[in-house]
């Protein structure tokens, strides 16, 4: 996974097949699952990575290959880093209605005896 990549503005797909070690079909069928991957179409159609779209890829791959998740686990594990402080700001929020719901059943159980 310890993919170099070369000191470059763009890429075409199969030079970014060559560095992920996967078929250009697979490259293609990733950026249509992850919509942060969206490369510049040249004239002829084209497409040309940048280079985060290629670290992006490398991610992807370590998710898929290495870390075993599904294309919907590796999407909310990226969504997950991109919206790191708005989960932590959930799981508080999760965590206090939680709790506001326990208290009003305990409310009811008092109430039934």
């Amino acid at each position: 996974m310890d993919a170099s990549i070369p000191d470059k503005v763009y890429f075409r797909i199969g030079e970014v097949s060559k560095i992920l070690g996967v078929e250009p079909y697979v490259v293609r069928y990733w950026e249509s699952e992850f919509k942060a991957i969206r490369p510049v179409r040249t004239t002829s159609d084209q497409r040309l990575y940048r280079r985060q779209d290629v670290e992006m890829f490398l991610t992807i791959k370590k998710l898929l290959y290495v870390d075993h998740y599904t294309i919907l686990g590796a999407k909310r594990k990226l969504a997950g880093k991109v919206n790191e402080e708005e989960g932590e700001n959930g799981a508080a929020e999760y965590k206090s209605r939680l709790m506001e719901i326990k208290s009003l059943l305990q409310q009811v159980r008092e109430m039934l005896q």
